[in-house]
């Protein structure tokens, strides 16, 4: 049988407190997403991401609203890519949910972990029909982020700190090994 085609939205993770950055894991991202369609499209988007976010519409737990809050369905967005670091998050649904995904991303306003609150916003970067496109738009993107920020340095000494930090960096290539990367359309 034909796999669905996904879209893969890549965001990034924005807070003005510094200890959010502690608690961006794969959970947390997902359930304030989560928590986000629940409140801008009830139930239908609840399902209609749910069904997208787990492929088959399969979750895990008992069913139903008669059940403890702990032990109803809970279905948590397929986030395929996370970088605490640098606040950047890549999640995947089905092509036909996607616009309601991004459309309740900009109502994510906190991140918890451990029982604390963090606030946050998502900023949703570019959507893509492969992870391979979002992975080519975030680097031309944190290009251009590194050009003004070497635009706005007010002398040549903040220049050349910044350069030297870039030198010191490297990069080693992965081949991936999973089937997640082309649709199954190889549509954008």
């Amino acid at each position: 049988s034909p796999r669905a085609a996904r879209r893969y939205v890549l965001c990034e993770v924005l807070s003005d407190d510094p200890r959010c950055r502690q608690c961006i894991e794969d959970r947390a991202v997902g359930l304030a997403v989560r928590d986000a369609i629940g409140r801008v499209h009830g139930d239908y988007g609840l399902a209609c991401c749910s069904i997208s976010f787990t492929g088959a519409g399969g979750t895990r737990g008992p069913r139903g609203r008669g059940a403890p809050r702990a032990h109803r369905r809970v279905c948590v967005p397929a986030v395929k890519y996370l970088n605490a670091y640098t606040g950047t998050v890549l999640l995947r649904c089905r092509k036909d949910s996607y616009r309601l995904l991004c459309s309740a991303l900009p109502f994510v306003r906190y991140l918890e972990s451990r029982a604390q609150r963090y606030p946050c916003a998502l900023n949703t970067l570019h959507v893509g029909g492969t992870i391979r496109t979002c992975q080519k738009f975030l680097i031309q993107y944190n290009r251009r982020q590194l050009l003004m920020l070497l635009q706005n340095c007010t002398n040549e000494e903040e220049r050349q700190c910044i350069r030297k930090s870039l030198l010191s960096c490297s990069l080693t290539e992965e081949q991936s090994q999973s089937g997640d990367e082309e649709d199954d359309d190889g549509t954008e």
